[in-house]
């Protein structure tokens, strides 16, 4: 009869893609882990993981033994569920990934009373790239991510938290600062300042002004790791970027002068929080959401009027 420690055990090696490591972090000896995952699959009558390659690699009936493995103990994590949710108490530890664009302008919003209202909850967050969220989600090293979508993978469920719209800052003696409306064309040929690659707002930014990477721009020759920085570069060096609505709550008044709206069209950032499909702390997820919908402006709650612009590169 297979136990709930042996799936833990062959779920922990397909993570890890090793033994030693799984061992470790189940906190048991490499032998015993061994021994156990061997019986499993004498009893199965299959083999379950290839020891012969490096890293080790789960066969092909392992891969579904695994994956079901991983539903029977969520299921079972849903007893813990059940009894707080009767109690009105979170308690546990949550992993938050959220990525650098939206960090500094989210978080200061909701965290704090978050965390005072669960004391009982160890939150641990993690500023994070979307790929590597993505990926930190899918091996189980983070439970929630907070990312622009619409994703450019499957296999992760999605609520729409709130939607912020794109707009233009120019520098103050630009040429657009006297404009109360930008023409998005006229963009292509002014010096851009963008975040650095592996950035989802960057991709972002590429795709609503339809900029070419692969040509010579000299737009793309100023790069940043954060959106405060940009500002502050266009601030002392000129040019334009791109801000989400978010961060002009940040700005001082003589700043967000220099905030333009786009004519005729009103591109729109979808922020989302992710989480895998088999993910059963639900009651988390909804205290989540509940705490940081309820402290963002209301117009931004709702899809506007307006087209949601993609990040995943089209060009």
């Amino acid at each position: 009869m297979t136990s709930f420690i042996q799936l833990e055990y062959i779920v922990a090696v397909a993570k890890y893609q090793s033994f030693s490591k799984a061992a470790t972090h189940c906190f048991v000896t490499q032998p015993t882990l061994s021994m156990q995952i061997k019986k499993m699959e004498e009893d199965l009558n299959v083999i379950l993981f290839d020891r012969s390659k490096k890293p080790v690699t789960p066969t092909e009936v392992g891969e579904s033994v695994i994956e079901q493995a991983k539903i029977i103990l969520s299921e079972t994590d849903k007893i813990d569920e059940i009894i707080q949710f009767s109690k009105k108490t979170l308690s546990g530890r949550l992993t938050l990934g959220i990525i650098p664009s939206i960090a500094p302008y989210l978080l200061p919003n909701f965290i704090g009373r978050f965390a005072k209202k669960f004391p009982d909850l160890e939150i641990s967050i993690k500023e994070m790239l979307s790929e590597d969220l993505m990926d930190g989600i899918e091996k189980g090293d983070v439970d929630m991510g907070i990312l622009a979508t619409p994703l450019p993978r499957n296999g992760f469920k999605t609520t729409p938290l709130y939607y912020e719209r794109i707009m233009l800052y120019c520098h103050k003696n630009h040429d657009f600062a006297n404009l109360s409306q930008i023409d998005i064309s006229t963009m292509r040929d002014q010096k851009i300042w963008l975040m650095s690659n592996g950035n989802c707002f960057r991709n972002q930014a590429v795709n609503l002004c339809e900029l070419q990477e692969d040509k010579d721009q000299s737009g793309f020759s100023y790069e940043s790791a954060s959106i405060e920085t940009l500002i502050k570069l266009v601030d002392k060096e000129g040019g334009i970027t791109l801000i989400p609505e978010l961060v002009c709550n940040n700005l001082t008044a003589k700043r967000k002068e220099n905030v333009k709206p786009f004519k005729d069209i009103n591109p729109l950032r979808e922020v989302s929080l992710i989480t895998s499909r088999i993910f059963i702390k639900k009651r988390m997820r909804e205290a989540l959401i509940d705490a940081i919908r309820s402290n963002l402006p209301e117009e931004m709650l709702k899809m506007k009027i307006g087209e949601v612009v993609e990040w995943a590169q089209t060009h």
